[in-house]
């Protein structure tokens, strides 16, 4: 039986050969003002290439006053195009269709950052985080600069279709600043503009309407926050009358989310963490379907297979958004199409937190995202018996990758996978976010299975360092035995976490304290190779990946893995 997730979809005039949509990330793979890079092509065709069908470049601004990171892609200047041709060329050549994100940052943004006075409905103070952290009062718009933003809206449009894009989305979602006209918090304004629901959607709705009119050719998608969760934020009774609206206005499709900056208990609502749910705003997306005759585009925490496909198979959307899904896992729609299994995200938000800190776009669980140049010429092992030592997820990770075309064995001295990292979701806190068992436990499972699946062979409750003969026949040695906690606490934490006691009232908030978790995870542990390698042979290649090296984050420990296994294969073998 064909999965519906693979069959074609139109959005106005452009058929997507599938129903998965790469949703807009900003990656700062740009360079400083804004051109594409190699790195920016990299990153796309990483998606591309693993069977995504519509690929939506990341928020770009229509005019230099919205642009809200640094790094962003440009496309408020003609020079910008050359850049995004080469880019929708490449994407095209791929077999996917491209898309690109206007979205314009109203009071989310600062004079450091765009380089001008910040505008937005009103002048309310706007709390800002690119790197560093500043309260800013934006210039409340007149009508004239209200005009000029949709003119500039229009023109991008006219860039995008200059350099070949398919479609364009329309950015009034997240409290940006098509979403600040949407929410009374934000818009005080008495004219046409403000007060009842109909004024505060009249300017996103223009600015559609104005982008339709001059791209009768191409797909304009309305990506809309239905729900704020915020007082003075817009209520889903609202949002689904603008996203009715907007399927009137002439949008080809709407894409359905919710949250914003300002949102209750967190802003982390805007990318769903662990602790949330599957499919955690498919509910808004189905009940929006039922009122409009346009498709809609559903996102938050689908990544997982069958969810997705009971989404779209269900009637509840007619295509998944996978943003953070598609930085873990490249390939999601290739292997979900073969049956293989997946690298899971953890939903862990690291990606987005980190990239709000200043860096570049990465991923926990994939050490290759954000640097695929990295990774063009990959050099592995082959033909090799390669044993690795520990199931957790860098030696997991590194076994999955040099499966094919090797012999290798995974020797675990515990009697399942997964090491440490399955009590990561015992803990009140996985990075910034509350942590979930069941996420680090499906991530376990699909890596176990996808090294199964290649050949793999786990030795568990095998202890190599009381028999040290069982490493003899390999060539190579892959210490990923992790890290031991100092002065015999290995017992004690790992009881308190089967115990729940890290989340009871009172050390919750104690095992959330920055110092004691820096002391807790790194310092009180110490990397557990040092009683691995006297057991290696004269003529075996040895590495060390992860916390057996030095104990340390996760992102860096599957990181060490990816680069043992696709760029170090080539070492010299010990003497």
């Amino acid at each position: 039986m064909t999965n519906v997730l693979f069959t074609p979809a139109r959005i106005g005039p452009v058929e997507i050969k599938n129903r998965i949509v790469m949703p807009p990330m900003t990656t700062r793979t740009a360079d400083a003002e804004g051109f594409i890079t190699d790195d920016s092509i990299a990153y796309y065709m990483a998606r591309v290439r693993g069977g995504t069908g519509l690929i939506t470049v990341e928020m770009a601004s229509p005019e230099k006053a919205g642009r809200h990171r640094r790094r962003e892609v440009g496309i408020y200047d003609d020079p910008f195009i050359p850049g995004l041709t080469r880019l929708v060329g490449e994407i095209h050549r791929g077999g996917a269709k491209a898309s690109i994100q206007l979205g314009h940052g109203g009071g989310h943004t600062r004079v450091d950052i765009s380089g001008e006075t910040p505008v937005a409905p009103s002048a309310i103070p706007h709390p800002v985080y690119e790197t560093t952290f500043e309260t800013i009062v934006p210039q409340a718009m007149t009508k004239a600069r209200i005009a000029a933003a949709i003119a500039a809206h229009v023109a991008a449009a006219e860039r995008a279709q200059q350099a070949g894009f398919d479609c364009v989305e329309i950015h009034a979602a997240h409290g940006y600043l098509i979403s600040q006209f949407h929410a009374p918090f934000e818009n005080r304004r008495s004219d046409e503009y403000g007060g009842s629901l109909e004024n505060r959607a009249r300017f996103g709705l223009e600015v559609l309407r104005a982008v339709k009119a001059v791209l009768p050719g191409m797909g304009v998608v309305y990506r809309l926050s239905v729900e704020d969760f915020f007082p003075g934020g817009l209520t889903y009774d609202e949002g689904r009358e603008i996203a009715i609206w907007a399927a009137a206005g002439g949008a080809d499709a709407l894409h359905v989310t919710a949250g914003h900056y300002r949102s209750l208990p967190s802003a982390q609502i805007v990318l769903p963490p662990m602790a949330f749910p599957d499919a955690t705003f498919l509910h808004f997306a189905a009940d929006v379907k039922k009122h409009i005759g346009v498709p809609v585009i559903a996102v938050g925490r689908l990544g997982d297979p069958a969810a997705a496909e009971a989404a779209v198979a269900d009637g509840k959307t007619d295509f998944v958004a996978l943003g953070r899904t598609l930085i873990a896992e490249p390939q999601w729609a290739e292997k979900v199409e073969r049956g293989e299994p997946i690298r899971r995200c953890l939903a862990c938000n690291t990606c987005i937190n980190e990239m709000r800190g200043g860096a570049r776009i990465g991923c926990v669980v994939n050490g290759a995202a954000g640097r695929e140049t990295l990774f063009a010429e990959p050099k592995s092992p082959c033909g090799e018996r390669i044993a690795v030592i520990g199931a957790g997820p860098a030696g997991l990770t590194y076994a999955s990758l040099v499966a094919e075309g090797n012999s290798v064995n995974v020797f675990e001295r515990s009697a399942r996978a997964g090491g440490s990292f399955r009590y990561a979701g015992k803990e009140p806190l996985f990075q910034e976010v509350e942590a979930s068992e069941q996420s680090f436990a499906r991530y376990i499972a699909d890596l176990v299975a996808a090294c199964e699946a290649k050949g793999v062979v786990f030795r568990f409750a095998t202890d190599v360092t009381k028999k040290s003969e069982l490493l003899a026949p390999f060539d190579r040695i892959v210490i990923a035995s992790g890290a031991a906690y100092r002065f015999g606490l290995g017992a004690l934490a790992n009881g308190m976490l089967d115990l729940g006691l890290a989340r009871a009232p009172g050390f919750a908030q104690l095992f959330s304290l920055p110092a004691l978790r820096d002391w807790f995870y790194y310092r009180a542990r110490r990397g557990s190779a040092g009683r691995i390698e006297p057991l290696t042979r004269p003529g075996q290649i040895v590495t060390v990946i992860g916390d057996a090296a030095r104990a340390g984050k996760s992102k860096q420990a599957i990181a060490s893995a990816f680069e043992a296994a696709l760029l170090y294969a080539k070492r010299e073998p010990t003497e």
